[in-house]
C-alpha cells in the first residue's frame, strides 16, 4: 500500500522536544481532541494533544488548513496519528508541534481495538513506509495497557459525589448565558444522579420551600422539549467563556469535562467548572461515548430500568394509587407532553410541603385551602397541589393534627421525634412514592404558562 520507497525516521516525543526548530516525524496516540476554528487570518486551525511511551503527559499539535475538511477528523481519543515533517516550535517558553499545510502530512488510524492497517483519513501529501505497520502494532499494544486519559477520575452522573474533582463524559444538550453572565452547560449521560439528603432542624419549618431549578429563569418550552426524558440533565456553571462553547451550542457534541466538581444547592446537584477545568470535544465514535449509549439503550429495554436508579429495590409502600396498572411516566415526559392536560402515574420524592404542620393541614381538610407539594425525580422538579376533595383521601380521612403531622413527616423523610433533638441538625431523606397526577390550566389563553399539577387517586397508608 505504500508509495515508492519513502522512508521516515520517527522520533519519540521526548526526543523531538530536544530539537526545537527542527522538522520531525512522529507516531503517537491522540489523547485530546480540540475544535476547529477560523484563525486570525484566512485559515482554519485545530489542536490535538498526542502522547507516546516516552511522554505520557503529551504535547499539543496545531494544524492549519484552507478549510475544515482538510483538518484531522479524529474518531476517538486513543486513535493513532502519523505525522510527517512537522515543526517543533517554541512560544512563550512552551514547546509544541506545528503542522505546516505546505510541507507537513498526516494519517489517522483506529486505536487499540483495531487490527486494520489502512488509515481512515490521510492528508493529500501523506505517504507511508513499510515499517509503519510494525510501529502501529506496537503503539496499539501499548495503548491496551495505557489508554489516554485518567480513567480513575472518570465518573458517570450516577456515581457523582459532592465536593470531589472528577472527569465527566457527557452529551452537551444546551448552552446558554445567564443574566448574571455565567455560562450554563446542560449535560446528560443517560444515568440518574444520586438522590440527595436534606440537612434540617426539626424545630424549624424548613420543609416549606424548595426551588424547581437553579437557573434564574426556567428554560423556554421549545428548548425543554429537546431534552431527554430519561436520565438526569445536570447544569454545569462556568464564569468564563471558552472557545468550545461555540461548538457545544450546536447540540451535537459529546465532551469530556476534565477536573470539574459538584455540590448540592437546595437538594439539586450543581456542577462547576474550576479554573483548572478543561472541556474536550469527543467524537460519537469515541469508546467512552459508545459505552454510555449502549448502557442507555439497554436501560430503555425494560420498564423497571426506566424508573429512577435510586428507587430500584427501594420504592416504598407508603402510598396506594388508583392507576395501579398504568405505566410509569417521568416528570420530564409529562413536562414535554404535547397535551397540556393529561393524567399519569409517577415515582417521586416529596422534597418540600406547604403547609407542613398538623394544625394547618387539619384546616386544609375543612376549609378552602390547598396543600402544595414539591415533587422530584431524576429528570425534573414540579409543584403539585392537593385540593380539599382529594386531601381527605390523600391523608386517609379526617385525622387529628398529630396523625396528619406523622403522615406528612413520613412523606418528607423526617426522622421520628425520639430519634433526634429538635435543635440537632439531621439528615432528611424522603422516600420514593407512587402517586397519580393530572395537569390542568388556569388560563385558556396561556395554557402552557398557566399549567399546574394536581395529585389525585393517591392515599398515604397508615
Amino acid at each position: 500500500m505504500w508509495a515508492g520507497e519513502a522512508q521516515y525516521v520517527y522520533m519519540s516525543i521526548a526526543d523531538a522536544l530536544k530539537a526545537a526548530g527542527a522538522r520531525v516525524c512522529l507516531f503517537a496516540a491522540v489523547s485530546e481532541i480540540g475544535a476547529a476554528f477560523r484563525s486570525r487570518g484566512t485559515d482554519f486551525t485545530l489542536t490535538l494533544r498526542i502522547v507516546d511511551q516516552s511522554r505520557t503527559t503529551g504535547i499539543s499539535v496545531t494544524f492549519f488548513a484552507n478549510n475544515t475538511a482538510l483538518l484531522p477528523c479524529v474518531k476517538s481519543s486513543g486513535d493513532v496519528i502519523s505525522l510527517h515533517n512537522v515543526v517543533i516550535t517554541m512560544h512563550c517558553g512552551e514547546l509544541f508541534v506545528t503542522f505546516d499545510k505546505k510541507s507537513s502530512s498526516f494519517a489517522l488510524f483506529e486505536g487499540k481495538a483495531s487490527t486494520e492497517f489502512r488509515p481512515y483519513q490521510t492528508s493529500m501529501k501523506y505517504h507511508g513506509s513499510k515499517h509503519d505497520d510494525e510501529i502501529l502494532t506496537n503503539m496499539r499494544m501499548w495503548l491496551v495497557y495505557h489508554p489516554p486519559g485518567l480513567k480513575d477520575l472518570e465518573l458517570q452522573l450516577r456515581s457523582v459525589k459532592p465536593d470531589s474533582n472528577f472527569d465527566l463524559v457527557c452529551k452537551v444538550l444546551h448552552v446558554c448565558q445567564a443574566p448574571s453572565g455565567e455560562w450554563i452547560f446542560y449535560v446528560w449521560d443517560g444515568t440518574d444522579i444520586p438522590a440527595t439528603e436534606f440537612q434540617t432542624f426539626l424545630s424549624m419549618e424548613t420543609f416549606t420551600s424548595a426551588p424547581l431549578h437553579l437557573e434564574e429563569t426556567p428554560l423556554p418550552r421549545e428548548v425543554l422539549c429537546t431534552l431527554p426524558c430519561i436520565g438526569t440533565v445536570l447544569r454545569i456553571f462556568s464564569n468564563k467563556f471558552s472557545k468550545e462553547i461555540l461548538h457545544l451550542q450546536r447540540n451535537i457534541y459529546w465532551a469530556r469535562f476534565c477536573s470539574i466538581t459538584c455540590k448540592q444547592e437546595f437538594g439539586i446537584w450543581k456542577g462547576t467548572l474550576l479554573p483548572s477545568s478543561r472541556v474536550r470535544l469527543l467524537s460519537n465514535e469515541d469508546g467512552s461515548v459508545v459505552e454510555r449509549l449502549k448502557m442507555y439503550d439497554s436501560r430503555l429495554t425494560t420498564q423497571v430500568h426506566r424508573q429512577p436508579m435510586a428507587s430500584l429495590h427501594k420504592a416504598s409502600d407508603i402510598t396506594d394509587v388508583e392507576f395501579n396498572r398504568a405505566g410509569y411516566t417521568t416528570l420530564m415526559e409529562s413536562l414535554t407532553n404535547e397535551q397540556v392536560t393529561h393524567k399519569f402515574k409517577t415515582l417521586v420524592r416529596v422534597v418540600s410541603a406547604y403547609p407542613c404542620q398538623g394544625s394547618d393541614l387539619h384546616s386544609l381538610l375543612t376549609g378552602n385551602h390547598c396543600l402544595r407539594l414539591t415533587l422530584e425525580d431524576p429528570t425534573a422538579r414540579i409543584h403539585a397541589y392537593v385540593h380539599k376533595d382529594d386531601g381527605v383521601r390523600f391523608f386517609g380521612g379526617f385525622l387529628t393534627a398529630g396523625a396528619l403531622t406523622r403522615k406528612m413527616n413520613r412523606l418528607l423523610g423526617v426522622p421520628e421525634p425520639e430519634e433526634a433533638d429538635e435543635d440537632t441538625s439531621l439528615a432528611r431523606n424522603p422516600p420514593w412514592i407512587w402517586c397519580c397526577l393530572k395537569s390542568y390550566r388556569l388560563d385558556k389563553y396561556d395554557p402552557w404558562g398557566s399549567r399546574r399539577y394536581r395529585i389525585f387517586g393517591t392515599e398515604i397508608r397508615d
